[in-house]
């Protein structure tokens, strides 16, 4: 029987810029630097060095293709294409993420790490630790886990992402069967702002799903009540907790 996840599972990149800015955007935005707006990744200016010209348009072609099919949901024909990509023009960090993020929602957790790590590597951050965490809690790979929080802890590129890595950490404690440790582990956290951001209400949720399985039902019920209020899109976070009444 498959261990019980501590929902939501992390927040992946699902939006794709997929046009290209002109010149003035391109330069007020620091030039060729890859563009990052909230769950985003940008394929709207990668280029394919080392490869005929036409063969390079063919893939940028291919590329948004993915991307579209990526935003979609089908993430089947996105990675698909997105090996034909890699197989004419390897090592692109873009092609990279987008594949591993298809592999993480298709559940194959090896190649999403494979990808994942080999796009890291190639950009220098840690954009994707959060994902790469909860792919090694799905392995049981708790050593793994734990490094790629404590890494996303220091080097920190922003709270949203850190906070996805905390709540992925606390639900690898709980799979261990370290419930207590996993509840202070989001306790614990820093003090949310007054407009909590959806990062907050991801934390909340998954606290309140540690509380009903460690039998603290009213504080369980108060939490889910609460992201209902606050967001009431907010998942099955209402029906959770008028089921605990």
């Amino acid at each position: 029987m498959a261990k019980k996840r501590v929902p939501p599972p992390p927040v992946v990149r699902d939006q794709v810029i997929v046009e290209r800015v002109d010149d003035d955007e391109q330069a007020s935005s620091g030039g060729g630097k890859r563009r990052r707006r909230g769950s985003t990744i940008d394929v709207s200016s990668v280029e394919f060095k080392g490869v005929a010209n036409d063969t390079a348009k063919k893939l940028e072609r291919r590329l948004i293709e993915a991307a579209s099919a990526f935003e979609a949901d089908r993430f089947g024909d996105a990675h698909k294409l997105l090996s034909s990509i890699d197989s004419l023009g390897p090592g692109v960090p873009e092609v990279l993420e987008l594949r591993g993020l298809c592999s993480y929602r298709l559940g194959k957790w090896k190649q999403a790490i494979n990808d994942l790590t080999a796009f890291e590597s190639a950009t220098g951050t840690v954009e994707q630790h959060h994902v790469l965490a909860d792919c090694a809690r799905a392995l049981g790979h708790w050593n793994e886990v734990e490094r790629y929080w404590q890494e996303l802890g220091e080097a920190s590129p922003n709270a949203e992402l850190v906070e996805e890595g905390r709540i992925v950490y606390a639900g690898a404690l709980a799979d261990q069967g370290k419930l207590r440790e996993g509840i202070r582990m989001l306790e614990k956290a820093p003090r949310a702002p007054k407009k909590p951001k959806v990062q907050h209400l991801r934390r909340w949720y998954a606290l309140a799903d540690l509380y009903e399985r460690a039998g603290e039902l009213p504080k369980a019920r108060r939490l889910f009540a609460e992201v209902n209020t606050l967001e009431p899109a907010f998942g099955d976070a209402g029906d959770r907790a008028r089921s605990l009444r």
